[in-house]
């Protein structure tokens, strides 16, 4: 994609809220609640975004809490991400913080790429509660000091 102009730029000082769309460049340096869509986006070390990053390159150097879809992400020391990066080239500095999933794809831009991602993202379970010395100690003393794992009803090798 043939870049526009000037790259537009968005300033520390500035707070948007609703979705951003430009077909070339934009750099964000302060906080976006929305989605955004350019052509090229750099997302600056005080920046945020909460919502969806669609571009064909971004580079993270702050926070992003929302998915991002590009061909080209670059995730630098200082950047936070929290969701999910489905993208064709991804490189990660030493530092970067990300939690959710990843997945390459040829062409991450493609609402069916997107929707086939949305859809195979495996659903956690819900965490269950650690059992409690109080806990081990009682199932010990009435199975007779067997562990509750190698009782014959719970046995792993049946």
């Amino acid at each position: 994609m043939k870049p526009s102009g000037v790259p537009s730029i968005i300033s520390a000082d500035v707070v948007m809220r609703g979705n951003v769309n430009s077909s070339g460049e934009i750099q964000l340096d302060g906080s976006l609640e929305g989605d955004i869509k350019a052509g090229s986006l750099i997302i600056g070390d005080k920046a945020s975004v909460k919502g969806e990053v669609i571009c064909e390159t971004v580079t993270v150097r702050g926070r992003v809490e929302g998915g991002i879809r590009a061909k080209s992400v670059s995730l630098a020391a200082t950047a936070h991400i929290q969701g999910d990066i489905l993208h064709s080239s991804l490189s990660v500095e030493t530092g970067a913080h990300f939690e959710g999933n990843c997945r390459h794809s040829d062409d991450p831009l493609s609402e069916a790429s997107a929707k086939d991602f949305r859809r195979a993202r495996p659903s956690a379970p819900a965490p269950r509660p650690a059992p409690s010395m109080a806990d081990e100690d009682a199932n010990a003393s009435r199975s007779g000091d067997t562990p509750a794992f190698l009782s014959q009803g719970r046995s792993p090798l049946r």
